[in-house]
């Protein structure tokens, strides 16, 4: 066992005790304008930057308390093509209402970072205003995968399926996904391995939009993962650790 697997297991043992609301949050989540086009402002770059509110993680500690809805601010105004939020409390210090926050903050695309291992939390997060979700292709089985995957659709949701492995990649594929993020770290050790993850970068088919993810801080990192294939890269220390984030975030796209 590790990071991902206890994690994973905390979480179906809440929705087994707690389970969501779901015709509530069905009901909040059709008054809700469509959802915004998550792969198609990743296509848009080159790469794209999807910039990230994480105010703390298992690997980094305390990051930085920032105002959602003003960081969100701050990354659209320099260009990123969407905004990731975590909202997982215990690990991330994240939050359903930092989520809402960014929502009314910005007019991006807003991705929601979590564990999501069923379907019930993709209602949520549609109805707390996300436009997308990640999917994490070793927290759930096959056939689970391919059941999210073809629930977030039902829903309007866009999906970030993320793999660390080639087992992963396969089944991302065979699930169907259009956008695949190839996560850097290993969330079961939290050990980053970049030269990895751009191999595995380079099997991603073309036809799929790719995602690196993890441990990018410099503009040679960003221009390293467009030359392996991406489409965009997700950056989240980084920019919450800068003083002037938007400054660090045009850094990233080759503007400053």
């Amino acid at each position: 066992m590790g990071f991902l697997s206890d994690v994973v297991a905390e979480v179906r043992r809440g929705l087994e005790r707690e389970p969501l609301d779901e015709p509530a949050l069905i009901a909040r989540a059709l008054a809700l304008p469509p959802a915004r086009d998550l792969e198609g402002a990743l296509r848009s770059g080159a790469p794209a930057v999807v910039a990230e509110l994480k105010r703390a993680s298992p690997s980094a500690g305390e990051i930085a308390d920032r105002h959602a809805g003003g960081q969100a601010r701050a990354y659209e105004a320099a260009g990123a093509a969407a905004v990731s939020v975590l909202t997982e409390p215990r690990h991330f210090g994240g939050a359903l209402a930092d989520l809402r926050a960014v929502r009314l903050a910005v007019s991006l695309p807003i991705l929601r970072k979590d564990f999501v291992v069923h379907p019930s939390q993709l209602i949520q997060s549609r109805a707390e205003g996300a436009d997308a979700v990640l999917l994490i292709a070793a927290a759930v089985s096959e056939l689970e995968l391919e059941a999210l995957v073809e629930a977030a659709a039902d829903l309007g949701l866009g999906a970030l399926v993320e793999i660390h492995s080639e087992e992963d990649l396969r089944k991302a594929l065979n699930a169907g996904a259009g956008v695949v993020g190839v996560n850097s770290r290993d969330l079961e050790s939290l050990e980053v391995d970049g030269e990895r993850a751009l191999r595995l970068l380079r099997r991603v088919p073309p036809d799929r939009t790719a995602v690196l993810e993890s441990g990018i801080s410099t503009r040679e990192q960003v221009v390293e993962a467009a030359e392996a294939g991406a489409s965009a890269v997700l950056v989240g220390e980084a920019l919450m650790r800068a003083e002037d984030p938007g400054a660090k975030l045009r850094e990233l796209l080759g503007e400053e």
